[in-house]
């Protein structure tokens, strides 16, 4: 039995998906190997532009994969990106106009932008200050260069 053309690409994305959380556990216990969070956040915007709700679908998936791993609370990354899609991007295109240093903004903003919304989400809802370690500093450099690449 053959698969139809329209339905070889899904396979293929669900082997990037299981690869990812393979990678994301190593990740957790190898500290030199960034989470890919700015990663997924430019693949969020690209399907968001062209309004993929299928690999928008993924990508929440593996943001969920993200958040356990990582001892977010659920659903904090989704919210987040929307959030910065929605208010804060469409300021920055506005007002930057060199591709490189938009895409240094986004990665920052990323990086910091989230451990400052998990900062306001753990005073709202009382729980464990997140912490911040110096790693992310690299981590920042080394999306930067995977992000230019995209």
């Amino acid at each position: 039995m053959q698969r139809s053309i329209t339905n070889q690409k899904s396979l293929s994305y669900f082997i990037y998906i299981i690869l990812f959380i393979i990678y994301e556990s190593l990740s957790s216990i190898y500290l030199f190997l960034p989470p890919l969070l700015s990663i997924l956040f430019i693949l969020f915007l690209k399907n968001l532009k062209y309004d993929n709700s299928f690999f928008i679908l993924m990508i929440a998936f593996c943001l969920l994969i993200f958040e356990a791993e990582k001892g977010y609370l659920i659903f904090s990354s989704i919210i987040y990106f929307l959030f910065l899609y929605k208010f804060i991007i469409p300021r920055l295109n506005q007002n930057i106009s060199c591709a490189i240093c938009l895409k240094f903004s986004y990665v920052l903003l990323v990086y910091i932008g989230f451990y400052m919304f998990s900062l306001l989400l753990s005073n709202i809802f009382l729980l464990p200050v997140p912490s911040i370690n110096y790693y992310i500093v690299y981590y920042i450099v080394i999306e930067f260069f995977i992000v230019s690449i995209l």
